[in-house]
C-alpha cells in the first residue's frame, strides 16, 4: 500500500474545503460545522490550518511559512505566523530598568571600548 502526503509541510499549498472535508474525515475528526481554526501536530512540528475571510480555503501555517497571498508575495511573517506562532517578546528597557545591552561581546566585555580598557 503506497502512502498519500495529503498535506506537505516544507511547502504549504492552500487547501480546498473539499480537500479539508476529506482530510478531516480520515483523521476522525467533525466537519459539520467546518472549524475555523485545525491545530494538528506533525513530525516535522505544529501546523496550523485557517480558514480565509472569503471561506472557499484553508490556509496551511507552519512555523516558517504560509499559504496565504501576503506570504507569498510579501515574505516575512504574515498575520497567520504571527497570531498561531508568536515569538518570544524583546527584553524592554521597562523590564530591565537600564538601557544598557544585555548581551555581551566574546570574553564577556561589552564591545571594542570595554577591550581596549581591558589591554591597557
Amino acid at each position: 500500500m503506497n502512502a498519500r502526503i495529503l498535506i506537505e509541510m516544507q511547502n504549504p499549498v492552500t487547501q480546498s474545503l473539499e480537500a479539508i472535508k476529506s482530510f478531516l474525515t480520515w483523521k476522525n475528526r467533525a466537519t459539520d460545522p467546518m472549524p475555523s481554526v485545525i491545530e494538528f501536530m506533525q513530525e516535522e512540528g505544529r501546523m496550523v490550518l485557517v480558514l480565509s475571510n472569503k471561506k472557499d480555503s484553508y490556509y496551511v501555517v507552519t512555523e516558517k511559512t504560509c499559504s496565504c497571498p501576503s506570504q507569498t508575495y510579501r515574505g516575512g511573517r504574515c498575520k497567520h505566523i504571527r497570531k498561531h506562532f508568536p515569538q518570544e517578546p524583546a527584553v524592554t528597557v521597562a523590564d530591565s530598568g537600564s538601557i544598557r545591552p544585555i548581551a555581551k561581546w566574546p570574553g564577556g566585555l561589552n564591545g571594542p571600548v570595554d577591550e581596549l580598557k581591558a589591554v591597557a
